[in-house]
């Protein structure tokens, strides 16, 4: 039996070691191994394991090596280079070795990783709360229906019941990034060689019950990563270093985009019924759900106010999965004595390639197209900034034996003083005072840490 230890009894064994992200993001980040990915190095395989994965996984016996926080010319660390492997570990280091495109700004990888990172879902929700009781009586149609709908869905995703008995998940897949058109209101810039800018990356996402989750994403050089203790949300980015975000505890949306059902289903829990649309050919039912205006308060900060947040969900009347999920929110950021500026963020994915995996259906491949909005009190000041995103799952498996919640604890140089997601827009074109005002308050973080290494991060040139 020894010699056919699976993959995930190898996983155990490292978490054992010590090798869990709350031992290894506390180490310097510039040549500590990532403490996720650093965990799926794989032994030998037992095709006979009860544990079933994607059918898209690596031939038996591949190795993958860890991702790494920035680049490590000598392909080792302490000392042992056989640490590098080959497959999409190799590849994952290639990316984060490299540098960006000659033709891409770096402003504009900024932008990418900042908007679509780790993008977070509107309202909180806890996948093992129980769904809402399907009744037709003293509800109004859009609410039963609705509630309706999300029962088909769950049906067709697995079953709540094979749901609720994962207790943990773990996804990889690949990304290709890129700015695709930028629009003022006298011209429109597009980016014709956007097959030759596009950035590529991966990225590795782990969730357990409840409420926690941690992914890593390396896209052109830069690598972005993010997690949930269950109580408090942190996000880690090279330009403003290790900081929690603002408001309730929320789902990562990328968890959404066909990957998590059952959270899904429970953020659309409260949504209402508005109609049908035909999406690629495929007809479907929408559902919108709208945060309410406590959460949108305590999203809010400084000058930045979060004024509305609305989540669509489109889910095919023929197969009963989710196709398509539109987010758009607006922020509205006041500067001192100056204009109101406004900026709308939407995100349209569309998810495809469902396959299942230990009999839950799961997307294995999806589109995301982001609108970056801005305009203000003037007519003529609007610009407007399209992204696009492609993405594939690789791997999928549930219920991973050895993850604990020592894998989700934050990083321990964790800023207390948080940062809204109106700091991930563009800074140069938020208005000189509202930049002061951020530039004030990371001064007096500073001198609240007082930490070299947190001067290092916070004097990065924005």
């Amino acid at each position: 039996m020894e010699n056919k230890q699976s993959f995930f009894s190898a996983l155990k064994d490292e978490v054992v070691r010590g090798l869990s992200p709350s031992r290894s993001r506390s180490k310097s980040p510039a040549r500590t191994a990532s403490p996720i990915s650093g965990l799926l190095r794989r032994k030998k395989h037992n095709p006979d394991s009860s544990v079933a994965r994607s059918a898209s996984l690596r031939p038996l016996g591949e190795t993958l090596t860890p991702l790494i926080e920035g680049p490590d010319p000598d392909a080792s660390e302490n000392g042992d280079p056989k640490r590098i492997g080959s497959g999409l570990g190799h590849w994952m280091k290639g990316q984060l070795s490299r540098a960006p495109s000659v033709s891409y700004k770096r402003s504009d990888l900024r932008l990418l990783l900042g908007v679509m990172g780790a993008p977070l879902a509107p309202v909180h929700v806890c996948s093992t709360d129980p769904l809402p009781h399907l009744s037709i009586k003293d509800t109004p149609i859009e609410t039963s229906s609705a509630q309706y709908i999300l029962q088909q869905y769950l049906a067709a995703s697995g079953g709540l019941k094979l749901q609720s008995s994962i207790r943990n998940a773990y996804a990889m897949g690949k990304v290709r990034m890129v700015a695709s058109e930028f629009e003022t209101a006298t011209k429109v810039v597009k980016n014709r060689n956007a097959s030759r800018c596009a950035e590529s990356g991966g990225f590795v996402l782990w969730q357990m019950n409840p409420d926690m989750w941690y992914v890593e994403l390396v896209v052109g050089g830069s690598k972005v990563h993010a997690g949930c203790n269950g109580k408090l949300v942190w996000r880690h980015t090279p330009w403003l270093g290790a900081h929690t975000a603002k408001g309730p505890v929320r789902p990562l949306r990328r968890a959404l985009q066909g990957i998590d059902p059952r959270t899904t289903a429970s953020m659309f829990a409260d949504a209402r019924c508005i109609g049908e649309k035909n999406i690629n050919g495929e007809d479907c039912f929408i559902l919108k759900l709208c945060t309410d205006p406590e959460t949108l308060k305590s999203r809010s900060e400084g000058p930045a106010e979060i004024i509305r947040h609305v989540l669509f969900g489109y889910f095919s009347q023929k197969t009963g999965l989710l196709v398509h999920i539109e987010d758009s929110h607006l922020t509205r950021i006041q500067s001192n004595g100056g204009d109101a500026v406004y900026w709308e963020t939407t995100i349209n994915s569309f998810l495809g390639d469902y396959k299942p995996v230990e009999g839950i259906m799961i997307a294995h491949s999806g589109h995301s197209v982001v609108t970056l909005f801005r305009f203000g009190e003037m007519a003529m000041s609007h610009t407007k900034t399209k992204m696009e995103e492609a993405w594939t799952i690789e791997e999928v498996a549930f219920n991973v034996p050895g993850l604990s919640v020592d894998c989700f604890i934050p990083p321990a140089d964790l800023r207390t003083g948080s940062v809204s997601e109106a700091c991930e827009l563009p800074q140069d074109e938020r208005g000189k005072n509202s930049l002061a005002v951020h530039r004030a308050k990371v001064v007096a973080l500073e001198k609240s840490h007082n930490c070299s290494i947190d001067n290092m991060i916070w004097k990065m040139e924005i």
